[in-house]
């Protein structure tokens, strides 16, 4: 099982952010976080990256279920999708696979939870 889904894309690096963002609220999922991979490299290490976001979605109804089922959950939490501009030019987006992240938990509870999230994710990946 792989751990992540994704989709290569032609386009804009910063219309497909919005994109991005845009297709995971049709899916209840919000931005809690973005980071500029880019911007921060630059910064920190005076070194030049591609274009590279990390947005931290959150669906606050899944969210609150899983930490009901496991108060350690947050430990995984946000969810993950990336948007990275390749050398090529074209724009690859990436989301965690909630189902194999989860296989490192031991409750039952969270399978459910973990599927449907997997089929939100996939669902905003396949729609971009």
């Amino acid at each position: 099982m792989n751990y992540y889904f994704s989709k290569i894309l032609k386009g804009n690096f910063n219309d497909t952010v919005e994109k991005v963002i845009a297709a995971l609220k049709t899916e209840q999922f919000g931005v809690l976080t973005e980071i500029d991979i880019k911007d921060t490299l630059k910064k920190k290490l005076d070194v030049n990256f591609n274009n590279y976001k990390i947005l931290g979605a959150c669906n606050p109804p899944y969210a609150h279920k899983a930490l009901l089922a496991e108060n350690k959950i947050g430990t995984m939490l946000p969810c993950n999708v990336i948007v990275q501009e390749l050398d090529s030019g074209d724009i690859e987006v990436a989301a965690v696979n909630p189902m194999a992240s989860m296989q490192a938990v031991e409750n039952d509870a969270l399978k459910g939870i973990a599927e449907e999230i997997t089929m939100k994710l996939k669902a905003v990946i396949e729609g971009l």
